[in-house]
């Protein structure tokens, strides 16, 4: 574990957990907050928490709250966040400084997870999907601040491939240049979120949790910053690319005669996706995110077992 942070609150079961070396798996409040509607929002982290607890690990839902990092959450404290909303700020890197000396609060995206994750010692983070290059990013310049946090820090994040909105190629591009693996857990070609397959190729497959656990102590080891673990939406929750495509188009014209960007355009984007696809863009969502939090643990209880007296842990 790493020396007590003067910004960071553990959750007592999370501090305990990591000072006894057990596994810990970091969660994102931003999917609260900003992804999905109440009251699916608090019934999905709830139901995460329990997916990761289930498997042997402890859950540490991260947030900001009140000019505090939080690694672990009281379960009134979840349901704040739930019911909040998206009237709560969407906190990224960049954000973190400001809402700590104002004494705020805020969702976590992934980018701000990951650090949090980071100062507390966890290794392993699921999620649902990363951001990453939004197409008309040559124009737009519009790059999530997660793909720049996987580059430096050092946690596995786990999730179902970049989300289907965003342009997967560039966004693998700019992984490739920033040197982070990209791991196909049961599949050779990168997820694209409700899809299963977006005709790009991994990295590497690793399918046994020990080996991506060996794979992120080697990347430590050199070094190296994050991982990006991804793994398909189950076949019997995945929808058709063709809909996704077309509901993404409309989504995408929607944002622009509203004039969405910024920080609120992909929660626009899946909520306008999913009244598009009938609520089936979010059920998969939710589907696949409980699949990534069950991956995660294991992977946790994989990392725990390995020794790591050249890793900090």
């Amino acid at each position: 574990m790493p020396a007590p942070d003067a910004l960071l609150d553990l959750h007592p079961e999370v501090a305990t957990a990591g000072a006894e070396g057990r596994p810990v798996v970091a969660l994102e409040s931003t999917l609260v907050s900003h992804g999905m509607p109440w009251p699916q929002n608090l019934e999905t982290a709830r139901a995460l928490e329990d997916e990761v607890r289930a498997r042997g690990a402890v859950p540490a839902t991260c947030a900001v709250l009140d000019g505090r990092l939080c690694a672990g959450l009281a379960p009134a404290q979840l349901e704040a966040l739930a019911r909040g909303g998206p009237a709560l700020p969407k906190a990224s890197r960049r954000d973190l400084p400001l809402l700590l000396a104002r004494g705020a609060s805020g969702a976590t995206t992934v980018a701000a997870t990951m650090m949090i994750a980071a100062r507390a010692g966890i290794r392993v983070f699921a999620t649902g999907g990363i951001g990453g290059v939004h197409r008309g990013a040559p124009a737009s310049f519009d790059v999530s601040a997660d793909l720049l946090e996987l580059a430096r820090t050092p946690v596995a994040v786990v999730c179902a491939g970049p989300k289907a909105i965003l342009d997967l190629g560039l966004t693998l591009e700019v992984l490739e240049t920033h040197g982070v693996p990209v791991i196909g857990v049961g599949t050779d070609t990168l997820p694209a979120f409700w899809t299963r397959d977006s005709g790009f190729p991994v990295d590497a497959r690793l399918d046994e949790p020990a080996d991506i656990a060996r794979a992120m102590q080697a990347q430590w080891r050199l070094g190296g910053g994050g991982l990006l673990v991804t793994q398909p939406i189950a076949a019997e929750h995945a929808l058709p690319r063709a809909q996704v495509e077309a509901a993404i188009d409309q989504a995408l014209a929607d944002a622009r005669a509203q004039g969405v960007g910024g920080k609120a355009l992909t929660p626009f984007l899946l909520a306008r996706i999913a009244t598009l696809t009938g609520g089936d863009s979010l059920r998969g969502n939710i589907a696949l995110v409980r699949a990534n939090a069950r991956l995660a643990a294991a992977i946790a209880c994989a990392w725990a077992a390995l020794p790591h007296e050249d890793t900090a842990c």
